[in-house]
């Protein structure tokens, strides 16, 4: 049977008990993989696989040994509960070993829970799910989580109560990060909350919220925005000792200034700009970017990307210059170069 997107929802907040099995297709391996979590789970329970009552296999083992799914759906654990024989990445080909266990299947075995990749509508692992009576199919698409989704995400998360703000800024984050970072989010900002009662502030969403680069070249590249030239030597030294590569710090300053000449550059002004920027950004960072926009300048933030884009092809050529010297007078020159012109 297959199952639409809106019965789908309901679908994996209570799966069948008493079905035979279910395919979750799409193709993003990290949405397949939540849903397939979440259904197992309430499937068999948190402590189900403790319990031995979920058996795993990939869909290569299945290949070589076909009689292991047959196996696995009719063998009794030594705990009583539901089962679940977990089948990960198959695909058309596979449906030559599927298709006894599913024939065989009967009350009171194990559930078939089967994952893969994107599959059309002629696939034939679709059409043996979809046809089968008691077995389901679920697609998995790139749409933003619905409002369903994130109030599930927050409830496993133990986040009850948010203000308004706090929510709106839930809502961004489930658009534009992936479902693996806005997962891993939400848990961050229920640890975070871990005993406190108080109702979850944006400012607390922002403390939790994932940030586009590390904590040191961040640190870096707003020493060299605001044109702090006595100050870029000691950071860098720190970032070489800890492995970062020259080519990753050109990398670094490319992106960030290139998000500097977008604020610059939008006609309602820099908050506007920098308001745009995907990942978004919040908070005093995004002040601070706003702040850094005005006081550049589109001419001076291109003049810039210049540099640092003369540097990152110095960097990719044939060069005698030490890489880690081109890179620091890179920065130097670009924090001079902004308090010339600021």
């Amino acid at each position: 049977m297959k199952l639409s997107p809106r019965d789908a929802a309901s679908y994996f907040r209570k799966p069948d008990p008493n079905a035979a099995g279910l395919l979750i297709y799409g193709g993003d391996p990290m949405r397949v993989a939540l849903k397939r979590q979440a259904v197992i789970k309430a499937l068999i329970g948190p402590q189900g696989e403790e319990e031995m009552r979920l058996t795993r296999m990939s869909a290569a083992d299945l290949r070589k040994d076909p009689a292991l799914l047959g196996d696995a759906i009719k063998s009794q654990g030594f705990f009583p509960g539901p089962r679940v024989a977990f089948v990960e990445d198959a695909s058309d080909t596979m449906v030559k070993a599927l298709t006894p266990a599913l024939v065989d299947w009967a009350q009171g075995d194990a559930q078939i829970i089967v994952t893969a990749g994107q599959l059309n509508a002629r696939s034939s692992l679709r059409k043996l799910f979809e046809a089968h009576p008691r077995a389901y199919a679920i697609g998995i698409y790139d749409d933003p989580p619905s409002r369903d989704d994130i109030e599930v995400a927050l409830r496993d998360a133990g986040l009850k109560s948010l203000n308004p703000d706090a929510m709106s800024l839930i809502n961004v984050f489930a658009r534009e990060l992936s479902p693996g970072d806005f997962r891993q989010t939400l848990e961050k900002l229920g640890l975070y909350k871990l005993s406190d009662a108080s109702e979850v502030s944006s400012d607390d969403v922002i403390a939790c919220a994932p940030r586009s680069n590390e904590a040191g070249q961040d640190d870096l590249l707003n020493i060299v925005a605001d044109l702090k030239a006595n100050d870029i030597g000691p950071i860098l030294s720190r970032l070489y000792a800890q492995g970062t590569q020259p080519v990753a710090l050109c990398i670094g300053a490319m992106r960030y200034f290139r998000q500097l000449h977008t604020g610059a550059s939008d006609p309602g002004g820099p908050a506007s700009g920098i308001g745009r920027l995907r990942p978004p950004v919040f908070g005093p960072r995004r002040d601070q970017m706003v702040r850094q926009a005005s006081a550049w300048g589109r001419p001076n933030l291109e003049a810039a990307l210049g540099a640092i884009t003369e540097t990152d092809l110095t960097l990719r050529s044939a060069h005698t210059a030490p890489d880690r010297a081109l890179v620091e007078r890179m920065f130097i020159r670009l924090a001079m170069m902004g308090r010339r012109r600021a």
